[in-house]
Formats: structure tokens, C-alpha cells, sequence
């Protein structure tokens, strides 16, 4: 990790803070507007809220520097943040490292996973159907979305992300397809605990 880093730790949503920063100045409230607009919402939890406590952090980093305050009518005031060069630096650095590095994220799928076995066959059979069709239809809206995208003039590795998570989504399905199937043709034993 950058030196400018330090032991410092910048979470999924700063680091989704300062990359819409690379593209110009803004206000708090505008980037969750452009980040819920574009539904990078799929890749990081974001609330306005924890947006604003991002860029505080990011401003106390010395990341972001304040550049202007505005009001509109009775509204407050609105400060417009700007990525500093140590931020654009540092960005590039966490880039970097998330992309060379694979790291344990610990997601919860895999927990029910394990536990899958304590259920009776056909309880855990119609629980992973139901996933399977909602992830069938995310993926369909994802690839639809991408289409658009493309169409529209989005320069592919501007989207990676999505294809990404296309990818993941089209793995899982096969993963369980096939389990499914193997319940079904009895490949899999099944003795609930």
C-alpha cells in the first residue's frame, strides 16, 4: 500500500468516492445522486450519511480538500470537495493493490453453504431455487444494462465492474444448476442433521 496510505484504511466507499472525484469537483449530495444514478449501489452500500463520514475522512487524510461552499434557498450549505494529488496517488495505489491482490472478503453465502446439510433435502432444494431465479433475473438485467451502456458510447473498461459482476452472477448460476440437478437426480446424498 502507498506510503502516503500509511496505516491509514480507506473503505469500498472512499475508495468510490475519490474515483468520481478524478472526474471533477462536487458536493456530498451530488456524488450520492451520480453514484445512485449509476448503481454503483451494487458493488458498495451506500447511504448519505456514511457518504458524508467517507468524505470527511478522506478531507481529514488530506485526500479531498473543501473548494467551495454553496446555498440553494433555505437549504443548507453545501460543500464542494476536490481529490487532492496525494488522493489520486493514493487511489492509484489502492487500485493497484485490490486489483493484484485476492483478499478473503468473507461474504455469507458460503456460511449458509456449509450449514446447507442441516436442512431436510427439500427445504434446502427450494431455497436455492429461489436464489438461482433471482439471480437469473439479475443477470439478465445486467447484461441488458451492459448492452445499453455499450451502445451508448461507454468505453468498455469504464465498466469492467459490471462484467465483473455478470461473471460472478453467471458462475453462481452454473454452481447451482448443477447442485440442484444433483439434488434432483439423487447424485447428491442427502441426510439433514
Amino acid at each position: 500500500m502507498s506510503s502516503l496510505l500509511g496505516d491509514q484504511k480507506i473503505n469500498p466507499l472512499g475508495m468510490v468516492a475519490l474515483g468520481l472525484l478524478t472526474e471533477g469537483s462536487r458536493h456530498p449530495y451530488e456524488m450520492y445522486q451520480v453514484l445512485m444514478r449509476r448503481r454503483e449501489d451494487v458493488i458498495v452500500k451506500i447511504r448519505p450519511g456514511s457518504l458524508y463520514h467517507a468524505i470527511a475522512r478522506l478531507e481529514q487524510l488530506g485526500f479531498v480538500t473543501a473548494v467551495g461552499t454553496e446555498r440553494d434557498g433555505n437549504r443548507p450549505e453545501r460543500t464542494t470537495y476536490q481529490i487532492t494529488d496525494n488522493g489520486r496517488h493514493v487511489l492509484r495505489d489502492l487500485v493497484g493493490n485490490r486489483l493484484a491482490n485476492p483478499e478473503n472478503e468473507y461474504p455469507i453465502f458460503p456460511v449458509a453453504v456449509a450449514q446447507v446439510g442441516r436442512l431436510p433435502k427439500e427445504e434446502a432444494r427450494r431455497h436455492l431455487q429461489y436464489r438461482l431465479d433471482i439471480l437469473q433475473r439479475d443477470a439478465e438485467v445486467m447484461r441488458d444494462a451492459y448492452g445499453c451502456l455499450i451502445e451508448r458510447g461507454k468505453p468498455a473498461h469504464m465498466i469492467l465492474d459490471l462484467h465483473y459482476l455478470i461473471a460472478m452472477k453467471d458462475a453462481e448460476i452454473s454452481w447451482l444448476t448443477t447442485t440442484i440437478d444433483a439434488i434432483d437426480s439423487a447424485r447428491l446424498d442427502w441426510k439433514a442433521v
